[in-house]
């Protein structure tokens, strides 16, 4: 089947889509989008975490099919000047000051939802951080690091 869908602000027809196909496994198999990483596949670690029409999800639980006619926002699009940023979004440049980012699986999904966190919520406490992240599991970083992002992004954000 052909699914059209809006990917990072772009219109794109995506053929040969079977019908248990995965989001994720479109957007990474078949657009060349390798940023969500496919790690469970059961939507319990949070590493493909994609917006789905402003609203973050997992795209290994959602089938490609349901993307149709939708906007779909990967850790790619958040880049200023997407598609093919030029410059990296405020969470994602504070990923990197901090050293948040290691061996970098876990990373595009909490870049996703710290990103969306700070747009709900400029100022979050450290509780509503660690609960907007509680649904994305790291191995290596043991949390602080990507806690330290988070904050410093916010902090920008209310600078604004």
């Amino acid at each position: 089947m052909r699914v059209n869908v809006t990917v990072n602000g772009a219109a794109e027809a995506v053929d040969d889509v079977w019908e248990g196909e995965s989001l994720l496994y479109m957007l990474r198999e078949r657009m060349g989008l390798p940023g969500s990483k496919n790690a469970c596949e059961q939507g319990e670690c949070g590493s493909c975490t994609v917006y789905l029409d402003g609203l973050p999800v997992c795209a290994c639980l959602v089938a490609a099919g349901q993307a149709e006619g939708r906007d779909v926002v990967t850790v790619e699009g958040l880049a200023e000047g997407s598609p093919g940023g030029e410059r990296l979004d405020p969470v994602q440049e504070a990923f990197v000051e901090t050293g948040a980012v290691q061996c970098g699986f876990c990373t595009p999904g909490l870049v996703v939802q710290a990103h969306d966190l700070i747009a709900r919520n400029p100022a979050p406490t450290d509780a509503e951080i660690r609960e907007a992240l509680a649904g994305n599991l790291c191995r290596c970083t043991g949390y602080e690091k990507i806690l330290d992002a988070v904050r410093l992004a916010a902090r920008r954000k209310a600078a604004e």
